[in-house]
């Protein structure tokens, strides 16, 4: 699908959603997975003014309701009239009548402060109740453009492989749109099996591709020879097994090799590291702050410790979120 395809749609959506009594400000639901429906959904929604709520269709019916109630979403998004949604007494959106028709395709024009609102992801929850991290729109800006460790541009396929809920897909959606290039929207099926993984990577030309810690060290295993022509391969999550990236390094590649490191409250990354053809080491650094980022070391009494000396970790910076919604 062309730009102007994309535009096109998405404006009638936002269109339809301002007509629906959708004001700034207001979260939006999506229950959709990996795919264009789910690109004009978020881009429709932030041309409303509204701030998109990725949540996991496979999650538990009562986790779902749970999201939409503490985000207060008014409106879900789904794919079509048939769909097996929750039972919740938010009003449903099938968006696949807007995927075609006609409508008004032009810009809504809202006037928006780079501090609203984008979207509201959601914590796992492992520790207690799922926290919604508020990000705004400077936040995604800070993380794709003039980033500092990965330059994408107009030549870039870049594979969106990861969970829509999960806070990679920031990168993984909004690196190649804003700056020219084009997303590979991967199913889940085909993400999980390796083969059927590396074929596609090969066949739809990715060029950049960001993989948990958990997939990285099993694909390097199975598929290295795949991941060693990308252009750019991200992973991180979870500490890294070196081994990993001595097997992609025999393989004399990929061009750059970035292990990165954040927490969702400081959008997707905070530091990053490019791996140098030549390492032979056994500890994986987490890097760098990339640009529009400060990271300190801090005592308890929040002062910086000296170098060699335990801390904690700060970050600072144009990607550091609004907050935790509700809280």
């Amino acid at each position: 699908m062309s730009y102007g395809e994309l535009n096109a749609r998405a404006n009638r959506l936002a269109h339809h959603l301002i007509t629906l009594g959708v004001k700034p400000g207001d979260r939006i639901a999506t229950v959709l997975d990996r795919s264009i429906a789910l690109v004009m959904a978020q881009l429709a929604i932030l041309k409303a003014g509204g701030v998109y709520v990725p949540i996991d269709h496979a999650l538990p019916s009562a986790r779902q309701e749970w999201l939409m109630a503490d985000c207060a979403a008014r409106l879900v998004l789904c794919k079509s009239d048939d769909d097996e949604l929750v039972e919740a007494t938010i009003p449903l959106l099938a968006i696949e009548p807007f995927m075609v028709g006609t409508g008004r395709s032009r810009d809504p024009g809202l006037a928006l402060s780079a501090e609203a609102a984008a979207y509201v992801m959601y914590t796992s929850g492992s520790t207690g109740r799922p926290k919604g991290v508020v990000v705004p729109h400077r936040a995604v800006n800070r993380l794709v453009i003039n980033n500092g460790y990965a330059k994408i541009d107009a030549g870039d396929r870049v594979a969106w492989a990861g969970n829509p809920a999960f806070d990679a897909s920031t990168f993984e959606v909004w690196a190649p749109l804003l700056n020219g290039g084009c997303i590979i929207a991967m199913d889940a099926v085909t993400v999980i099996n390796s083969s059927s993984f590396a074929k596609a990577l090969k066949q739809q030309r990715v060029t950049t591709l960001f993989l948990t810690t958990a997939l990285f060290n099993q694909y390097t295993l199975s598929i290295a020879p795949i991941l060693a022509q990308l252009k750019y391969l991200l992973c991180g999550g979870e500490r890294n097994d070196f081994h990993s990236f001595l097997k992609l390094l025999s393989e004399e590649g990929p061009v750059r090799l970035i292990h990165c490191y954040g927490p969702t409250e400081t959008t997707t990354f905070a530091v990053a590291w490019s791996c140098p053809a030549d390492f032979d080491g056994s500890v994986i650094p987490i890097g760098r702050p990339i640009a529009n980022t400060r990271v300190y070391l801090l005592d308890g009494h929040g002062a910086p410790v000296p170098f060699g000396a335990v801390g904690e970790l700060y970050i600072g910076g144009a990607g550091v979120a609004r907050g935790y919604l509700n809280r």
